[in-house]
């Protein structure tokens, strides 16, 4: 996010979150990213990718909810979808972890890259809870505002939208979990799939089976969670 430009935010969900981009609050946290920038700290993802989880999941087309925590700080690996990486960059650990579980619910093969556009093209919503971070260190960018900003993203879908399922692993995703009505909605949660807490309950608490379960429950398709081999890079 550059200057007053907004880099491919989505038509359908400007028109829920437009005025956001001009509140006071939003123009500290752009005067703080071009701030990082001019003081020679490279920022991930490239601006251009930032808004990626809306732009490939229009608001009306939301089924599922993901959400992470901040985009990953290596290089090349961040492109504005959480747990997401580029084709051709190794999966992280987070990630093998959520192919596993998976793999163990479903049946499903794991894949042989990372990269989960086929997902959001499918109406899941891979949003992580702040959108911006500086290379190599992670949770850089919290505090900043990106928090206010997701979290009226969630409360939008809550308000607007009904029958969906957010999926909210670790603790700063489950804070989450006071924008969404229970009762309309449904809210999965479970420790981080991190190799550090994937054991302590992620692994083995079949979300994606009841995500599937609810979604047909309620008239919607099924997502397709495992992943087409990628024939062209995603650009």
């Amino acid at each position: 996010m550059q200057g007053k430009k907004i880099p491919d935010f989505e038509p359908s969900w400007m028109a829920v979150m437009g005025d956001v981009f001009n509140t006071p609050a939003m123009h500290q946290l752009r005067e703080f990213l071009l701030q990082e920038r001019q003081h020679g700290a490279t920022v991930y993802p490239p601006g251009k990718d930032i808004f990626n989880a809306f732009k490939y999941t229009p608001f009306d087309q939301v089924k599922v909810v993901i959400l992470g925590q901040d985009p990953y700080h290596g290089a090349g690996q961040a492109h504005g979808l959480c747990f997401s990486v580029q084709p051709g960059v190794q999966v992280p650990p987070s990630l093998q972890n959520i192919f596993k579980e998976i793999q163990a619910d479903l049946g499903t093969p794991r894949p042989d890259h990372g990269c989960l556009v086929h997902w959001a093209t499918q109406g899941v919503l891979l949003l992580n809870d702040v959108l911006t971070v500086r290379a190599g260190q992670p949770q850089s960018h919290a505090g900043h505002g990106w928090e206010q900003f997701t979290a009226r993203a969630i409360t939008e879908l809550n308000r607007r939208r009904e029958h969906l399922v957010f999926a909210l692993w670790g603790r700063n995703a489950q804070v989450k979990a006071g924008h969404v009505d229970a009762h309309r909605h449904l809210v999965l949660k479970a420790p981080h799939p991190s190799p550090l807490s994937a054991h302590s309950g992620f692994l083995g608490c079949r979300h994606f089976s009841s995500i599937n379960r609810y979604l047909v429950d309620h008239g919607t398709p099924p997502i397709e969670w495992g992943l087409p081999n990628l024939h062209t890079p995603f650009g």
